[in-house]
């Protein structure tokens, strides 16, 4: 099991627990991680994402970490993942695949690098799915040959939390303390958190203990990742969310008082942010069996570097890169004429719907399937999916039928970008 330290407050506040699955999962590998799904009604959670001013907390337990340390450790991960990072500064952190030999995607991560601080030495925290920490550091592990290098899986000491809205610097920065960190650290001064820019990191204090924030805009929002000691998640959590609350209500003059600025929420309010803001998930979205080429060219650029030397499976995605396009792609699509009946709401694709060529024909194969989808409040309430499909009919504009519940063929267009919904 792989519960998080939050658990006894989560139940106390009857949240709805959900399996953290993945595809090919047994039954008893997909109750390992459980996650929260909701805490209230989901778009009101939702809105504390968009909303002005406003935060949402959300709780990571399907994310681990682990950390890279010892005098090689730039030098090493430049050969071993996509992204170069033999430069990469302290309070600094970049997305990156690391492939197996065949080029096909074992792990996605973020990949952050800190300074000494104390007694900790110089090292890269590398963020990745729970269920590839393993399977990445005995992949990675083989390599270490005569370099200084040690991997260690940190999950059970280090714990992952996030905030995400238009108001999370500043609902952070108001409650905590600037991290101190020492000169001779060697690490450049980390940056106020309101200052912040994506890929970059700094140190706060919150309940007395030191938390990692880098910024990640997975929502369209801002959005602050937080790196947290295991053993005290929970007063962290806590001191967020009593600070946040005081004083709210508290004046007579307002009738119809103001929400506090940061809620906490569960999967299913994060689940369509991300989706609106063209997001796609490791293993939701793609998977083990997929190609870098075939994420989507956001999400290639974002994690491959084309300029730099040799790493695992690097033939692979430049044969690939330089053939012009893979046999599959990931597209976002907005489907059309999908109303409800009787009020219901507009009807969405499950996980998995097949997806067809416009016409469809009798004997129709599809050429694709939905991997994410939501109704999107940006939108105006909108189905909106993310999914894959042959890529001679990814181009924006590209009409085609998606089969929603079982038996409707309802129409979707494919979307300039992966985003369907942007700020400003």
């Amino acid at each position: 099991m792989h519960p998080t330290p939050l658990t006894t407050i989560f139940n106390q506040a009857e949240a709805m627990w959900l399996p953290y699955v993945q595809p090919g999962m047994t039954e008893a590998d997909a109750s390992t991680v459980l996650v929260a799904g909701a805490f209230d009604h989901v778009d009101l959670e939702y809105a504390s994402i968009r909303k002005a001013g406003c935060c949402a907390l959300l709780d990571l337990p399907h994310r681990a970490t682990l950390l890279v340390s010892g005098a090689d450790r730039l030098a090493f991960l430049n050969r071993m993942i996509t992204q170069d990072v033999k430069a990469l500064g302290h309070f600094r952190s970049v997305r990156s695949f690391w492939l197996s030999r065949k080029g096909r995607i074992d792990a996605d991560l973020r990949v952050l690098h800190l300074p000494a601080m104390g007694e900790l030495p110089e090292r890269v925290l590398l963020d990745v799915d729970v269920h590839a920490a393993e399977r990445t550091r005995k992949g990675l592990e083989p390599y270490i040959i005569a370099d200084d290098v040690t991997i260690t899986d940190a999950t059970a000491s280090l714990h992952r939390l996030a905030l995400h809205g238009p108001g999370a610097a500043m609902v952070l920065e108001r409650h905590s303390t600037p991290g101190m960190i020492g000169a001779a650290s060697g690490g450049a001064a980390p940056a106020r958190v309101t200052d912040l820019r994506p890929g970059e990191a700094t140190i706060v204090m919150i309940a007395g203990q030191p938390v990692i924030v880098d910024r990640w805009d997975s929502t369209g929002d801002i959005g602050l990742e937080l790196t947290v000691p295991s053993s005290h998640a929970r007063a962290i959590y806590e001191s967020l969310l009593a600070a946040t609350h005081a004083g709210v209500g508290a004046s007579a003059d307002l009738p119809h008082p103001p929400p506090p600025p940061l809620r906490p929420i569960g999967w299913h309010a994060y689940n369509i942010a991300r989706i609106e803001a063209g997001t796609p998930m490791f293993m939701l979205d793609f998977g083990t069996d997929a190609l870098p080429g075939e994420t989507g060219e956001a999400t290639l650029h974002d994690r491959v570097s084309f300029k730099k030397g040799c790493y695992l499976g690097q033939e692979v995605v430049a044969r690939m890169h330089a053939l012009g396009q893979p046999k599959q792609v990931i597209v976002a699509l907005r489907l059309t004429d999908a109303h409800g009946i009787d009020g219901q709401p507009p009807r969405q694709p499950d996980a998995g719907a097949p997806i067809f060529v416009e016409p469809v024909a009798a004997d129709a194969q599809p050429i694709g399937a939905i991997s994410s989808s939501t109704t999107a409040p940006m939108l105006s309430g909108a189905p909106i999916a993310l999914a894959t499909v042959k890529t001679k009919h990814a181009a924006p504009g590209t009409k085609l039928r998606v089969l929603v519940d079982g038996s409707a063929l309802l129409p979707a267009v494919v979307q300039p970008s992966l985003a369907s919904w942007a700020r400003g």
